[in-house]
């Protein structure tokens, strides 16, 4: 018999019916937040992604943002997608079952059978940091709605016959969130990157990434101690700290 998830200890979370965007109402409270809080609506009308790129939260889809307030390493920050990944891993786990098809993505996407399942957005506001979520539990967007060349959308629902909404896959993913937050503030970053590369996509195989003014291809060698994808290139070794990866 599965164990009920509980909400974390630590852990407050403000709940909305609608909100223009959870991460814009998340980087608004940040400044006012004394331990890390999660904030969640139904609905988001205005949403964004990485780089400001606008995207639509279909009806029965996932979005939160969680505020991590008093973060004083700067360095450290960035290294919250890899604790997300690994919180949203477990938790679709927890939801899906063993037999979910998972990968993780650099820097900051959740598979499922080989398609984008879930989004990480990071931004900070002074010593917080606000990192934003959103997931395909019910529906994916059209492939006209996504970049060309990206991974194809695809949606819990139709993948694996899991069907969850979205106030309750709060919990799961906040429980899940927790341990892992523990883990990095506790032991560093060693055993969060063991962790990941463990479940890596296309690790050992050929990518491409792509910078604001640059692109490498390359055999994904590994993910370094700063959290930079590490490419073994024909001009050989580059450790990239920020770009687009493609398959």
């Amino acid at each position: 018999m599965q164990r009920e998830t509980v909400w974390p200890e630590g852990y407050a979370r403000r709940d909305y019916e609608s909100l223009p965007s959870t991460q814009s109402e998340a980087l608004r409270l940040a400044a006012e937040l004394s331990m890390p809080t999660w904030i969640f609506a139904g609905t988001q009308t205005e949403p964004r992604g990485r780089r400001g790129r606008v995207w639509a939260q279909a009806e029965g889809n996932f979005g939160a943002s969680l505020v991590l307030p008093g973060l004083k390493d700067p360095a450290l920050m960035g290294l919250r997608s890899f604790v997300a990944s690994l919180a949203l891993y477990d938790a679709v786990r927890t939801v899906a079952g063993p037999e979910a098809q998972l990968a993780l993505k650099w820097p900051n996407d959740v598979l499922l059978s080989g398609g984008k399942l879930a989004g990480i957005l990071l931004e900070t506001a002074g010593e917080a940091l606000v990192i934003g979520i959103g997931v395909n539990l019910a529906h994916a967007p059209g492939a006209g709605e996504v970049e060309e060349g990206a991974v194809p959308p695809v949606a819990l629902a139709a993948e694996t016959q899991a069907q969850m909404d979205p106030e309750n896959f709060l919990t799961h993913l906040a429980a899940a969130f927790a341990p892992w937050e523990a883990r990095l503030r506790s032991y560093g970053f060693g055993p969060v990157r063991e962790a990941w590369l463990a479940h890596a996509a296309r690790l050992g195989q050929p990518i491409r990434a792509r910078a604001m003014r640059e692109e490498w291809q390359g055999t994904f060698e590994t993910v370094d101690a700063a959290g930079h994808l590490v490419l073994k290139t024909a001009q050989g070794r580059k450790s990239i700290p920020a770009a687009d990866v493609f398959f």
